[in-house]
């Protein structure tokens, strides 16, 4: 049922809505001035806005695990001191505590809204990202066969951005009318006027992409509610546009830009709060401030339970590739999962899903499929957000896209603790004649400084195949990494399937491929070079010298037993599709250095940038042919 069913909002309500503005525009001007940082300005000009929401939405503090509750996302994050002094007012958690520990090293109200804080459903600040995450839940209402609804709240100058013409988009074509957005639209920004700063037509950008629009007086709450109430009777994604006033309520502030993020001092504090008609305390909360303990604060939220079970395994036996397989294996997940007419699972494409071999089960599964065209930024953002609803995320895309275009939109989705599985095809010089604005060789690199990820580089298509289902069932984000060339079944040396039906993948693990005692060479090889490895161990035989191989699909953890198994060995050698000095290379050489390992360590892998050609003469000219890599060990055992 939507919130803002009654046409007419009740009287009492709207005087106890009056009231409480004033009320918080206090509480923002001590949190601020207590901090003596923060931004005070677009606060006050959103906090009307974020009131009526808070109060009328179906959300409140026992609703916040709700499935059923509706969701509102703050993307201009740096108005935290309205949100907090709302949410505090309203009895989301202890106002007090909030004004007096804002921006405080290790307290939950940090200086842009973060999840840790009850009631807030996205944690945001990098501008421009919160209507990608709001598609993200309103396309898991859908999923889920829901009625929440999702209300997104932006500033004007956020507008500017590129991601939310592309989020307008997608929320259009696929007809999310359960998407209100609300634009605080006061015309200031940073650097001052937005209509000088960058002009934009706002309505009629968002009517020319196919959302509804309304204007509204945005510190009236009765015409804020009739905004409201009138999107919840719209047959598409409405955009409603609030006329407000930078630091509305205080005289000196209002209409001037630099209490966007400028803090009163003490005296103008004094005036302002005074104007307000309310008691200057501020002492009280400096002396409460100082008493806090830093201690970093504990998450409390939780995601959305996923119920999603595991696929039985393929085994494959002839020569494919590993985006195959990846195919493949969504099409045994979704049919594992798919109960009584509902899949809680989602695949997203950008516009390449016959190359990512997402296409069968787009085919298959239209109503689970989401082509988000060429829109990378959204649909990472999108993706991640999703991925926290109870809906099993997959995104696909090509490793430059996936990984360095879109590198500020994972690490926010990390922030906020997202359960994206992101897959990407095309990566290294596998990539081939597409040269060097396509091949992805510093994904290890990127993601390492991501903490919330994990990075698999599965070695074939039998591994690909149980990589992509154990993801599935598993918890936290995962970086599923795969080339193009078709490769051979790795094969143990008596020709049995190196990684049969009963193989399951786990985390970490390093798998010997070929292993004795003895040996002064043990070859780490990341990802699908496994094969190409193999070649080298069995050229190297054939001249009578003995070396280990092991495959490594995890190139961000360490397996300890394999290293100490190997310790006595002269060379650990690692050879990896991806930039020697950021690769396994360096995980290997950052826990040798710290355990005092006395191997040495040499790290094959493209130096630079590459060229256009053929992937197989691309790893020749980087010498990670077997003709390369046997003949550099034969040169170190000389």
């Amino acid at each position: 049922m939507n919130a803002f069913s009654e046409k007419v909002p009740d009287s009492k309500k709207i005087a106890e809505l009056e009231r409480l503005a004033k009320k918080c525009r206090g509480d923002i001007l001590r949190m601020t001035t207590v901090a003596k940082s923060g931004h005070p300005g677009g606060s006050m000009s959103s906090i009307d806005i974020y009131l009526t929401l808070w109060s009328f939405a179906d959300i409140c503090l026992r609703k916040i695990k709700d499935p059923g509750r509706d969701r509102i996302v703050v993307s201009h994050g740096h108005t935290s001191p309205g949100v907090y002094s709302v949410l505090g007012n309203l009895g989301f958690f202890d106002l007090q505590t909030a004004i007096a520990s804002f921006r405080l090293a290790g307290s939950i109200f940090e200086g842009h809204v973060e999840r840790e804080v009850p009631g807030v459903e996205w944690g945001t600040g990098n501008l421009g990202q919160g209507l990608s995450a709001g598609c993200g839940m309103a396309l898991a209402a859908r999923l889920t066969g829901s009625d929440f609804r999702v209300y997104v709240i932006m500033g004007d100058g956020e507008q500017q951005k590129g991601q939310i013409s592309e989020a307008r988009r997608f929320a259009a074509k696929y007809g999310l009318r359960n998407l209100t957005v609300v634009i605080d639209c006061n015309h200031l920004q940073i650097s001052g006027n937005t209509a000088e700063v960058m002009p934009q037509r706002l309505i009629d950008e968002y009517k020319a992409d196919g959302f509804e629009t309304i204007e509204i007086d945005g510190h009236s709450f009765r015409d804020i509610y009739r905004g409201f109430h009138e999107a919840g009777k719209a047959r598409a994604p409405v955009m409603i546009l609030a006329h407000t006033v930078m630091g509305k309520m205080v005289s000196f502030m209002e209409n001037q830009h630099q209490y966007h993020g400028k803090p009163l001092t003490e005296e103008e504090f004094s005036r302002a709060i005074a104007e307000l008609g309310q008691e200057n305390d501020l002492n009280l909360f400096q002396k409460k401030r100082e008493q806090l303990l830093l201690k970093r604060h504990q998450n409390t939220f939780t995601n959305q339970p996923c119920p999603v079970i595991s696929a039985e395994p393929r085994v494959y036996s002839e020569k494919t590739d590993n985006r195959s397989a990846y195919g493949n294996a969504l099409l045994d997940i979704a049919a594992a999962n798919l109960r009584n007419g509902v899949l809680p699972m989602a695949v997203l494409d950008c516009d390449l899903a016959g190359s990512v071999k997402t296409d069968e089960f787009m085919k298959k599964y239209p109503a689970n499929f989401f082509q988000a065209g060429i829109q990378e930024h959204h649909a990472a953002t999108m993706a991640g957000a999703l991925s926290t609803q109870g809906i099993l995320t997959f995104w696909s895309d090509f490793g430059v896209f996936g990984v360095d275009e879109t590198y500020n939109q994972a690490r926010l989705n990390d922030i906020n603790q997202s359960e994206l599985k992101l897959c990407c095809t095309h990566c290294g010089l596998d990539v081939g004649e597409d040269g060097k604005t396509h091949h992805c060789i510093d994904y290890v690199g990127l993601f390492r400084n991501l903490p919330g990820f994990k990075v698999v580089v599965p070695a074939d298509p039998n591994q690909t195949d149980r990589v992509i289902k154990e993801i599935a069932v598993s918890k936290g984000n995962f970086l599923a990494v795969m080339g193009r060339s078709k490769l051979e079944i790795l094969k143990r040396e008596d020709g049995t399937v190196q990684f049969p039906e009963k193989y399951r993948f786990k985390y970490g693990e390093t798998v010997a491929l070929r292993e004795e005692k003895g040996v002064q060479v043990s070859i780490f090889a990341v990802g699908q070079l496994a094969g190409v490895c193999l070649k080298a161990w069995s050229m190297l035989k054939k001249e009578g010298i003995s070396v280990n191989v092991f495959s490594v699909s995890c190139p961000l953890s360490i397996d300890e037993s394999v290293l100490e198994r190997t310790a006595d060995n002269s060379w650990w050698i690692t050879v990896e599709d991806h930039l020697n000095q950021s690769g396994f290379g360096s995980t290997l050489a950052r826990y040798m250095a710290a355990k005092g390992v006395k191997t040495r360590l040499l790290c094959l892998g493209p130096e630079n940038y590459s060229v256009s050609g053929d992937s197989g003469d691309l790893y020749r000219m980087e010498g990670l042919d077997a003709i390369g890599i046997s003949g550099k060990i034969k040169s170190l055992l000389c």
